[in-house]
């Protein structure tokens, strides 16, 4: 997509060094009205690289920005709003907006009706705790039937269909994300401060069943097995990692292939669900270390593809 000229000019003014000049002159058209440089300061400030992070400030100009008619601007507050970034949570407000949005945008309409048919309480939690059916005492494996709805399920995928790209894992020497051949699925990740609220609730929905706060989680992913990927044994706490994956919570989104199970080495457990079932499993022992024996396994799928959502939980808020 071409980018307004003035956002053209910020850009090779921070190529050049001069940030502050790029700064200056989006803020002045900001000031003015200008929808796009109160997006883009907007997005500077999210993202925290050209300048401090700061999401209030973010919050602030995605509000302005979708005054100024930048439909994205209108989204990002909304998302800003719904998970409480940058100011207050407003579950409540963030429904009045997405209502109108939905007059002019299908996808708001879409995720609208989505959360529309969830039976949530005023905030956006479920009404009722999902509850489970242990598989596993120790270590925990809990399996939900019935976790997502045939709706839901059939949103996400779709929503995630145009964001899949190679799956990395963690190196747990560096803490970085890197390709690794144990890992050769596709994924498409929806980040913490763009969750429309339809992903919020699900959200909320899986902090509900695991028993944690919603900040806890990493982000919401897709996860994308086309014949022959697979995740081979792995375990998903990190090594060292200060602030603990102790929780993985997998849910299917389809049913219609084959292979593709997942499968806990020690236990010997090996669990495919139904479309819309989920998978919540502790990845450390009482002492909230790696616990060895979550070593699992996502086998090779032998024909179609399949769709997994997937969120690891943090031992304290993911988002700190």
């Amino acid at each position: 997509m071409e980018l307004p000229p003035q956002i053209t000019q910020a850009f090779s003014l921070v190529a050049a060094g001069r940030v502050t000049e790029a700064v200056r002159l989006l803020e002045r058209l900001a000031m003015t009205g200008d929808g796009a440089a109160r997006y883009q300061l907007a997005e500077w400030r999210r993202e925290g690289e050209i300048v401090p992070r700061d999401f209030a400030m973010a919050r602030d100009l995605y509000r302005l920005a979708g005054q100024a008619g930048i439909i994205e601007g209108i989204r990002r507050y909304i998302a800003f709003l719904a998970a409480g970034a940058g100011g207050p949570r407003d579950w409540a407000q963030s429904l009045v907006i997405l209502g109108e949005l939905a007059k002019i945008d299908s996808a708001a309409a879409r995720q609208l009706s989505l959360v529309r048919g969830m039976r949530l309480t005023d905030s956006g939690d479920p009404v009722a705790v999902p509850s489970g059916e242990t598989l596993c005492e120790s270590p925990r494996i809990v399996r939900f039937y019935d976790f997502l709805s045939a709706a839901e399920c059939a949103w996400m995928a779709e929503a995630a269909e145009p964001m899949f790209e190679p799956a990395p894992t963690v190196d747990e020497r560096t803490g970085r994300l890197i390709m690794n051949p144990v890992r050769t699925s596709d994924t498409a990740v929806f980040p913490w401060v763009a969750e429309n609220p339809a992903v919020h609730a699900l959200n909320r929905r899986i902090a509900a069943a695991s028993a944690t706060r919603a900040e806890q989680g990493e982000p919401l992913q897709v996860l994308r097995y086309a014949a022959g990927q697979e995740y081979r044994p792995h375990i998903d706490a990190v090594p060292g990692l200060a602030n603990q994956r102790i929780f993985t919570m997998l849910v299917w989104l389809n049913e219609d292939y084959e292979g593709g199970e997942t499968r806990f080495i020690e236990t010997g457990l090996t669990v495919k669900g139904r479309m819309g079932d989920a998978l919540l499993f502790e990845n450390v022992d009482a002492e909230g270390r790696p616990d060895t024996r979550m070593v699992h396994a996502g086998l090779p799928v032998t024909r179609g593809v399949k769709l997994l959502a997937s969120r690891w939980i943090r031992a304290n808020p993911a988002t700190e």
